[in-house]
Formats: C-alpha cells, sequence, structure tokens
C-alpha cells in the first residue's frame, strides 16, 4: 500500500536500534509502509518535535476502577490490604452503567495515550448490573469497551472474564461479585458474539480466567478445550500471600505450582502478578513461554509484594506491564517502579540492566515491548514495515531530551522526567496526542465529571 502521510525522525528507535534522519511512510490503513533514509524519501514529510519511540502495550488493565483511583487511600480500622480494597471496589460496580462504564474507559484510554501506551489489554470482568442482573445484550459491558477504545484510537486486545466463584473450591459468590458471574456455557456464548464485534473494531479477542480461586479446574479445562478465540489467555495467579495460603490449604500446591502442573500453560498465557513464587515456581513460569504480567504500580499501592524480577529474567523470563487498578496511567511510572522494586528489595542499583555498560531504561523498554507484545496477542511489536504505526514522539524541546543521545533518552524520561516528556502520540497512523492533549479531551473530560460527581 503506498504511503498516504511521511513523517521524518531526526532519532528513532527501530528494532535495530537507535537509528538519525529516518522517514517513516505510513498508509491509510494506519500501518507502516516504508522506513528509508531522509536522503532517499521523495516529498517534504513532516517533522516529529522529538525522539521517536514505540507506543508501548499496556497488558493489564481493569478500566471501570480508574472511577476509583484515590478512593481508597483512608486507613481501615484493621490492618488493610487487597481484601480491604476489595470492598471499596465492590461499592462502585454496584453504582456503574454501561453509560458510565463507557465514560471511565474512554478517560483511562486517553490517559494512557498520553502516557506513552498505545495498546490496552482489558481483563474485563464487570458483565451485569447491581445484584447480577443480566443485561438484555449479555456482552453490552463489553460493547461500551470496544467503543471507548474507538473513541480514543487505542488499540485494543479484548479478554472477557470467566468469574463464577469467592474461593478455591466452588464457593458461592457473594453479593458484590454478582455482576461478575458466569456459568461456562454463558460465558463461552459471550466469547461466541463477540467475535464479529472484535474483528469489525480491528480488536484481538482472546479471554481469561478471573483466577484460581474464581474457577474450578473442570470449568477451567472445559473453557479451554471449547474456546476458538486463538487470542491470550490470561489469569490473576499468586498475587497475595493469603491467597497462596487458601491455595494450598485447598490443593496442597501454590497457585503458579498448580496453574503450571494443571493447565496447559504456554506462550498464549499471561500470569498476572505472579508475585509469590518459589524459585522453581519462577524457573518454571520461565520455561512455560508464558509471559509474567507485572502491574508495579497497583501492587505497590495495594502492598501485595514485589516480584522476583531479577531472577525471572535470568532464567529467560519473559514479562511486561500493566496499570491493573490505574493509580498509575503511564509507561514512566510503571518501568520506573519495575527497577526501584528490585532496587529496594536487593540494597543495589541498576538491577534489571543486561551487564556492565547496559542502560536500565533500555532493557526494561526494550523487554516490556516484547512481552506486551505477546500477551496482546500480537504478530509483532516495535517500528518496522507493516506494523501499526503505534508512536511515541518525546519533547526535543525539553533540554533533557534535546541534549540527550541514544539510551540517554529512554533513561532520562523514565528515571527523570516522568509523563511531562510524552509530547505526541500516534495510534493507526492518526495523531491523538498533539502537545500533551488528547484530540477528544474535552469531551471524554465533561462525561467523565459527571460519572464522578455521580459515584463519588
Amino acid at each position: 500500500m503506498p504511503a498516504l502521510k511521511s513523517l521524518f525522525c531526526r532519532q528513532i528507535l527501530l528494532p535495530e536500534g537507535w537509528t538519525s534522519d529516518v522517514v517513516l511512510g505510513i498508509g491509510s490503513d494506519g500501518r507502516i509502509t516504508s522506513i528509508e533514509p531522509r536522503s532517499e524519501a521523495a516529498g517534504t514529510p513532516e517533522e516529529a518535535a522529538g525522539p521517536v519511540v514505540p507506543a508501548l502495550q499496556n497488558l493489564h488493565s481493569h478500566a471501570f476502577q480508574r472511577a476509583m483511583a484515590g478512593l481508597a487511600e483512608i486507613a481501615g480500622s484493621t490492618d488493610d490490604s487487597f481484601w480491604t480494597w476489595r470492598d471499596t471496589m465492590y461499592r462502585l460496580v454496584g453504582r456503574m452503567s454501561p453509560d458510565d462504564v463507557e465514560a471511565v474507559a474512554a478517560k483511562l484510554y486517553s490517559e494512557l495515550l498520553k502516557g506513552g501506551f498505545g495498546h490496552i489489554v482489558e481483563f474485563h470482568y464487570f458483565h451485569h448490573a447491581a445484584g447480577g442482573r443480566r443485561y438484555a445484550n449479555p456482552a453490552e459491558t463489553s460493547l461500551r469497551i470496544i467503543r471507548a477504545a474507538q473513541a480514543t484510537g487505542i488499540g485494543l486486545t479484548h479478554l472477557p472474564v470467566f468469574y463464577a466463584h469467592a474461593g478455591f473450591g466452588g464457593t458461592e459468590p457473594g453479593e458484590g461479585q454478582r455482576p461478575f458471574i458466569h456459568n461456562v456455557d454463558q460465558f463461552l456464548s459471550l466469547l461466541d458474539a463477540l467475535q464479529p464485534e472484535c474483528a469489525a473494531a480491528n480488536a484481538t479477542l482472546g479471554l481469561a480466567i478471573h483466577s484460581l480461586r474464581a474457577a474450578t479446574p473442570d470449568e477451567m479445562r472445559t473453557i479451554l478445550a471449547a474456546e476458538k478465540t486463538g487470542g491470550p489467555i490470561h489469569i490473576h495467579v499468586a498475587e497475595q500471600e493469603r491467597e497462596v495460603e487458601d491455595c494450598i490449604a485447598w490443593s496442597g500446591r501454590r497457585p503458579v505450582e498448580f496453574l503450571l502442573d494443571e493447565m496447559p500453560v504456554d506462550s498464549r498465557w499471561c500470569a498476572i502478578h505472579a508475585t509469590h513464587m518459589t524459585a522453581e515456581e519462577t524457573a518454571r513460569l520461565a520455561r512455560s513461554g508464558a509471559v509474567a504480567g507485572l502491574c508495579p504500580a497497583t501492587e505497590a499501592n495495594l502492598g501485595d509484594g514485589i516480584f522476583p524480577a531479577t531472577d525471572f529474567a535470568a532464567l529467560g523470563g519473559v514479562y511486561g506491564v500493566g496499570t491493573d487498578s490505574h493509580v498509575a496511567t503511564t509507561v514512566a511510572e510503571e518501568l520506573r517502579l519495575l527497577e526501584y522494586g528490585q532496587r529496594l528489595r536487593d540494597r543495589r542499583r541498576n538491577r534489571l540492566a543486561t551487564g556492565a555498560g547496559a542502560s536500565v531504561g533500555r532493557t526494561v523498554f526494550d523487554a516490556t515491548l516484547k512481552g506486551g507484545t505477546q500477551a496482546a496477542g500480537l504478530d509483532s511489536g516495535g517500528i518496522h514495515v507493516g506494523a501499526r504505526a503505534d508512536l511515541v514522539v518525546l519533547d526535543g524541546n525539553d533540554p533533557f531530551i534535546g541534549t540527550a543521545k541514544d539510551d540517554q533518552i529512554l533513561d532520562r524520561w523514565l528515571f527523570a522526567l516522568g509523563n511531562g516528556a510524552v509530547r505526541d502520540v500516534m495510534a493507526a497512523g492518526r495523531w491523538v496526542v498533539r502537545e500533551g492533549r488528547h484530540n477528544q479531551e474535552e469531551a471524554i473530560d465533561r462525561a467523565f465529571r459527571e460519572v464522578l460527581a455521580k459515584l463519588v
């Protein structure tokens, strides 16, 4: 396909490394059609306003939870944890309509684009109204997620979530969980209904099992044998110490151990959090080919713990990052916290660098691009011919960025500047963020404000 537009990049991060004075050709389908030296490119291309890097994939999101960010920071009368935070989340769910879900998701997705993400993997378990009342269209809230992604321009991998039980062994769900619940047949019907919807929206469809405590092994096996999406498979696992204790009490095995023993875990899978693992579990998960889906800001906010990233990476494990409950919405904050967690635990610096002289920023950026691409079910990531033109332009007028070269650019962005360094963002060949503002910002903010005024 011939180029519809072209972009001149003085500095750009390609799969082979940093390159200077390159022109990208971008077709009407939003994909890169050519990459050539400026001296060989025809015409007068638009010039990027700073260094260009790939937009990353955000591999784990519960979009509706952005509406409660900052509302669970009041200390309770007992030791606060994930489990007390969850009560606040249940109360929020009981007050949200499909319109609210769409407005909150659109706000979140616009923020994620401004934060340097170009693709979202939506782990979507909010299916029904309060008390579990079904909507006339069982796919109603999923369709709202798809509409929010289309409106903002972010790429979407949609993962409807199977959730049936409150705890290990198939215990009955609580009242606050009713909006999440399906039986196996209902869930498989939902997947079937969403296939044409996702195809029409150029979204990737996969599936998720909420957790080992929310689905029995037999239910999981039935779903895995029957599903036809061909997309990624995600699951929360080993997020909290209590989950590990409860899993041992139920099965005699730890969560990651049980998952790897009982399920066909391979490169389609993404183990979300996987925070609490033994050395053996860490090695087995790395060998499986599955992605470890890390959400450093949420894991810190909930007091979950620190993933053994240095050990996992040393074993060849693949990892990526998501923003989960969305107390943070930027590439810089997640990658900084990922590295800083390892430093705090080990009391050493530069933990995830690949060796002497290696840039930490480049190491975690490349690793996250690889893991995010795999976890999102995409063919390939990065800036290359045939790829979707999802690009982040860092602010070349900022003195830190303007005087940096090559990997220094990433280190300045991730460890010194944060989100303020992101100037423009292109999604599927279309500018959706210019000078730090989303092109639908006013309408998105207005709808989001109305939702918050109702909920809070």
